[in-house]
C-alpha cells in the first residue's frame, strides 16, 4: 500500500498517544476523501496488532506482520458496504460483535476499521453503541469519516475525535509534480478544486478527467456570450453530472469574488476570462440564486433514486437561461428548483 508525505508527522502522533499510554480504544477518524486514510490506518492498525513493535514501527517480520502483509489477518476487521449496497445494515454489525467477544486468533489485539461510518443505519449504528462503550480488551475501533455532524451523537460522544488536516499547498504541488508534469496553474486549480486533497486532485488532473472539465468551461464561456444555456445539457448529462455541476457551481461562486474584487481567492485559476464574463452577465444577487438553484439540483440528482437526470438538468438550464435573459425574476428561478 503506497505510503504519502503528509500522513508521516500524524502517524507519528497517533502512535505516540499508544506508546504515552493515552490511546483511545475507539478513535473517529475525521478526513476529507483523496487524502489517502487508508494508508494510515492500515499502518496504525499494523502496528497495533504487531507482536515486536520496533519503536513507533511495526516490525514486519511476526506472524501477525506477514497475515497484514498478507492481506489476511483474523483479528483485522473491515465493516463496509456490500458490492452495489451504500448502507452498512444491523446483520454485519452483529456479525462482528459476537466474533469481538471471542479470543483473539492471534492472541494480541483486535483492530475494527469502519472506512465510512456515516454510512451504518440508525439500527447499526446503535447496535455498535455497547461494544464502542465498552469493548473487550485489547479492542480498537477505528472509524473514518467525511462529515461527522452526519453521526448519530451517540456515535461522536463513545470516540476520541482526531481530525487530519489537509497538507501545505506547497507539499502537495510537490509531489503532484512528481507524480505527472503538468503546467503550475492546473495543478493550483485542481487542489482548490479539491480542498486541497492531493490524491483527489490528481485524480482530476488526469488528461481525460482535465479535458472533461475544459470542455465544459468553454462550451460554458460560448453559451453565456449567446445565451443559450440549453446547449450545455450534453456537457452535464453524464454520470459524473453531480462533479460538473460542482465545476459549475465553482465558476459561478468565483464570478461572485470576482465582482467583490477578491479574485485572489478563486479557485479555477485557469479560467479567469469565463469568471471575468460571468461576472458581468449577472449581478451579484442573481448569481447567488444561481449558485443555490444548481446545489439544490445537484442534491437532488445525489439523493433522489431514480430521478430522472436529463429532465432534471434541461428544466434547471432553461430557467438560468430566462433568467440571463431577463424573462423570469431570480426569485422565480429559485423557487422552479423546489417544485
Amino acid at each position: 500500500m503506497s505510503w504519502y508525505p503528509w500522513l508521516s508527522a500524524p502517524y507519528r502522533q497517533l502512535i505516540g498517544q499508544y506508546q504515552a499510554g493515552r490511546g483511545h480504544h475507539a478513535v473517529l477518524m475525521h478526513v476529507a476523501a483523496g487524502m489517502g486514510d487508508e494508508a494510515l490506518v492500515y499502518g496504525l492498525s499494523r502496528w497495533l496488532l504487531c507482536q515486536h513493535k520496533d519503536g513507533e514501527k511495526s516490525c514486519g517480520k511476526c506472524h501477525s506482520c506477514q497475515l497484514m502483509i498478507a492481506g489476511n489477518h483474523p483479528d483485522w476487521h473491515v465493516l463496509q458496504p456490500e458490492k452495489g449496497k451504500n448502507s452498512l445494515g444491523i446483520d454485519p454489525v452483529r456479525q462482528l460483535i459476537e466474533t469481538l467477544y471471542n479470543y483473539s486468533q492471534q492472541g494480541g489485539a483486535k483492530v475494527v476499521w469502519i472506512p465510512q461510518t456515516e454510512l451504518l443505519t440508525e439500527a447499526a449504528a446503535n447496535a455498535l453503541l455497547k461494544t464502542l462503550e465498552e469493548p473487550p480488551a485489547g479492542t480498537y475501533f477505528l472509524l473514518g469519516c467525511r462529515e461527522p455532524s452526519s453521526l448519530l451523537a451517540t456515535i461522536r460522544s463513545r470516540c476520541f475525535y482526531w481530525h487530519l488536516p489537509v497538507p501545505e499547498e506547497a507539499l502537495s504541488v510537490q509531489w503532484i509534480n512528481r507524480q505527472m508534469n503538468t503546467d503550475p496553474v492546473s495543478v493550483k486549480t485542481a487542489l482548490r478544486l479539491t480542498n486541497g486533497a492531493p490524491l483527489s486532485a490528481l485524480e482530476l488532473l488526469q488528461p481525460e478527467r482535465w479535458k472533461q472539465r475544459v470542455a465544459l468551461c468553454q462550451q460554458l464561456y460560448i453559451q453565456c456570450q449567446q445565451q443559450d444555456m440549453l446547449s450545455l445539457l450534453t456537457q452535464l448529462n453524464h454520470d459524473d453530472a453531480a462533479d460538473r455541476i460542482y465545476w459549475l457551481a465553482s465558476l459561478l461562486l468565483d464570478a461572485i469574488k470576482w465582482q467583490q474584487h477578491a479574485a485572489q481567492f478563486i479557485l479555477n485559476h485557469d479560467q479567469q476570462p469565463l469568471i471575468a464574463l460571468l461576472a458581468s452577465a449577472q449581478s451579484n444577487a442573481s448569481l447567488q440564486q444561481s449558485v443555490s438553484a444548481w446545489m439544490q439540483c445537484r442534491q437532488q440528482l445525489l439523493s433522489i433514486v431514480g430521478v430522472n437526470r436529463e429532465l432534471l438538468l434541461t428544466e434547471q438550464l432553461l430557467e438560468w437561461e430566462q433568467m440571463l435573459q431577463g424573462a423570469v425574476s431570480p426569485s422565480h428561478f429559485s423557487s422552479g428548483m423546489m417544485r
